[in-house]
């Protein structure tokens, strides 16, 4: 036997043994658990100004709504008695009121349609226009969105006015139309259609900024796919465009909704603080209620029951994003 043969073999190291584990991390724990907190302690005073500008009057609504609540309670002559469902029976029971409804959902829907349409046709212009007209509008619609809501309602009554209006005075000047003199709120629904114009006109710049910034975001590969296709404009629209859309869409349809239905310093500017029965929407209905007719538990069961339907809005917007989101 060789002696390299009779040398010991090199023995080979044990394997690493892993650490014992340690012992957790208290100071972590506990800045995981601050950290956790400090976003609400970030929204707390946000939380605080919303709980005191909407929480009480919302509560105090929903108080008054079920009370006999009218002058003598208000100057304490009085205590406020508890009826109950007696002011949503005398409201639900009115017939005026359900004209009023009807002319309110009438109402917002043609705001919100031509609201969505314009502001859609708008927000597609400006893709295609060159870039200092594209700034121009862009400077037009932030003009008119930032002016206030009085001012251009007094813009309106002017424009429209009967013996000074500018409108009457141009169209009078086509041929066989004369205008000299007309009175658009002799009638409800002409009064209406001004008031619409005028709402429209104020909503329009929000939605063509929000729907422009959507399209920078559609692919144009996609619109060059379908027009290899042999898909046209409106096809690259209806099948590529829209459906990227839809969530902004959704959300811009929903607000207008909300903002259309609670309308009222239009209405009742334009009216000059008293709208008449056929001028009448939920807002204008509640506030004369309370602060004509003197009935203040009328009014805040009216104002809820507004509430209540814009909360139904506010739910059918909920299931529509989670569809898309269950869908992406």
């Amino acid at each position: 036997m060789s002696a390299a043969d009779t040398t010991t073999p090199a023995t080979a190291p044990p394997p690493p043994q892993a650490p014992p584990p340690s012992a957790p991390d208290r100071p972590r724990a506990r800045r995981t658990a601050g950290g956790a907190a400090t976003p609400w302690l970030l929204l707390a005073p946000c939380l605080l100004v919303l709980a005191l500008v909407m929480v009480y009057p919302l509560a105090r609504l929903v108080a008054l709504s079920f009370e006999k609540f009218g002058q003598a309670q208000l100057w304490g002559f009085q205590s406020a008695d508890w009826v109950g469902f007696h002011n949503f029976a005398a409201v639900l029971g009115d017939g005026e009121f359900w004209a009023v409804v009807l002319r309110t959902i009438v109402f917002a829907v043609g705001c919100v349609v031509l609201t969505m349409v314009i502001g859609m046709a708008l927000a597609l212009l400006q893709q295609r226009v060159s870039g200092w007209m594209r700034t121009l509008l862009s400077i037009v619609l932030v003009a008119s969105w930032g002016m206030p809501v009085i001012v251009a309602t007094t813009v309106f009554k002017w424009l429209f006015d009967s013996d000074y209006g500018v409108l009457n005075a141009l169209l009078s000047r086509l041929p066989g139309v004369d205008l000299v003199g007309h009175n658009w709120f002799a009638s409800g629904p002409q009064g209406l259609a001004v008031i619409m114009l005028l709402v429209v006109w104020g909503a329009v710049p929000f939605v063509v900024i929000t729907l422009g910034a959507g399209l920078t975001q559609v692919p144009r590969e996609l619109e060059e796919a379908a027009r290899l296709d042999g898909a046209g404009a409106w096809g690259v629209f209806r099948y590529v465009t829209l459906p990227i859309l839809k969530p902004i869409i959704v959300m811009l349809t929903t607000l207008s909704v909300i903002w259309d239905m609670g309308v009222f310093p239009q209405v009742f500017v334009m009216r000059g603080g008293h709208p008449e029965a056929e001028f009448q929407v939920l807002n204008t209905y509640s506030y004369d209620r309370a602060f004509v007719v003197d009935d203040y538990a009328q009014g805040s069961a009216i104002a809820l029951i507004t509430v209540l339907l814009l909360l139904g809005v506010v739910a059918v917007y909920m299931r529509q994003m989670l569809k898309i989101g269950e869908v992406q």
